[in-house]
């Protein structure tokens, strides 16, 4: 049997970033703040900032430290309620938790987007929302924000998995009143952790500076409105979520790969999708209307299928090699909302939690190779027809 393809491995990151992080240790200067200007950190804000389109940039430890001081910038009161998508990853609600708010779910589609009729509903009784791009699926973000803004509902957009993700021709990240991004090892650009929120509005950028970590008058190193600064200064507390130049270093030199690496993913999953959907057991969701996906995996719905053959399906497929995750199947899955037990009142959410029960997640990685890929193809497509069992597989 051929091998399958390590679909866990990275892109190797430039020899630019390795140049940068030993300069980096030659001089100890890893703090962001040690430099008066032009930190590698600083630079990544700027440059990250022009790359997606927006005005300004913060980079912190990690996208679920951007959707927390995204939140608690806003000044929302204690116990706000803030809605979000039954299907994402359990960071969005603790998020929320965080800043002293109260999740409120809604339902999610068999596309993986949020249920509108649902969503509309429940933004009556709310003081913000926050929109997954799950898996770098674009909800409809027209009619989102035409709700949200009849209501005066500000919205934040955890674009974690949607770097290069366009919507309408704009970015992802950029439509919110606030974008937040990850840069964790699986996404588009890796550098272990880290992540970064953006916005136009410079008085919560300049809130979410100064509650980053920004103490004393390291904010006047921020290219944002100093009189917005020096009005919160000693008025918010500090979390402490900075990025480190270390991050900033890595990160930097990969911004320049990202339009390759859209490019590439979207290849790979556009040919896998259409080979996938030749099976009458497996449905890909299609893009809506001016969603331009950045994807590096595969999410598909098995049709027809029971529990037990879902299962199957999950054996036959690691048995070859590739490993498949069922969202509501996997073993305390955090993308499953029914385990975010630290939530009171979790509601049930039927459609979310049927579709959660058949959609099927499969990387693929941005460097496969078309050989490699029609090999995953191939794999899935056996696996599927083998646990539908051979009567149903060949439709007799």
């Amino acid at each position: 049997m051929q091998q399958a393809p390590d679909v866990h491995q990275a892109e190797p990151i430039p020899d630019a970033a390795r140049d940068a992080v030993e300069a980096l240790l030659q001089s100890g200067d890893l703090f962001r703040y040690t430099a008066p200007e032009n930190a590698p950190v600083s630079l990544l804000e700027t440059e990250f900032a022009a790359l997606i389109g927006a005005r300004y940039a913060l980079a912190v430890s990690s996208c679920s430290a951007a959707l927390f001081l995204s939140l608690k910038a806003l000044g929302l009161p204690r116990d706000a309620r803030v809605l979000i998508p039954g299907f994402t990853f359990a960071a969005v609600p603790s998020s929320v938790v965080h800043a002293d708010c109260v999740p409120v779910l809604c339902e999610v589609g068999d596309d993986y987007r949020v249920d509108l009729d649902d969503f509309t509903a429940k933004l009556e009784n709310v003081q913000a929302v926050i929109i997954s791009h799950m898996r770098g699926h674009t909800s409809d973000m027209d009619a989102i924000m035409a709700a949200c803004d009849a209501r005066n509902v500000p919205v934040i957009e955890d674009a974690a998995h949607s770097l290069g993700t366009r919507w309408g021709g704009r970015n992802i990240g950029t439509i919110g009143r606030a974008g937040c991004f990850s840069f964790q090892s699986y996404k588009m650009i890796n550098a272990g952790e880290g992540g970064i929120m953006v916005s136009d509005d410079a008085d919560l950028i300049a809130r979410a500076v100064i509650l980053s970590g920004a103490y004393e008058h390291n904010w006047k190193k921020h290219p944002v409105l100093q009189d917005a600064f020096a009005r919160w200064q000693n008025r918010l507390p500090l979390y402490n979520l900075r990025m480190s130049n270390l991050a900033a270093a890595v990160i930097r030199p990969q911004l320049p790969e990202l339009a390759r690496r859209v490019r590439q993913g979207r290849a790979n999953h556009d040919h896998v999708a259409a080979r996938l959907s030749a099976s009458p057991w497996i449905e890909v969701p299609t893009p809506l209307p001016g969603e331009e996906r950045a994807p590096d995996s595969i999410q598909f719905n098995l049709r027809g299928l029971s529990d037990d053959q879902t299962r199957a399906f999950v054996e036959a497929a690691a048995a070859r090699g590739v490993g498949v995750q069922v969202f509501g199947m996997s073993t305390d899955n955090a993308r499953a909302f029914w385990n975010w037990r630290f939530l009171p009142d979790l509601p049930d959410l039927p459609r979310t939690r049927a579709m959660l029960m058949r959609a099927c997640d499969v990387r693929l990685p941005v460097h496969l190779d078309r050989a490699e890929l029609d090999l995953i193809a191939d794999i899935l497509l056996d696996a599927v027809n083998e646990a539908a069992g051979p009567a149903r597989a060949f439709g007799t």
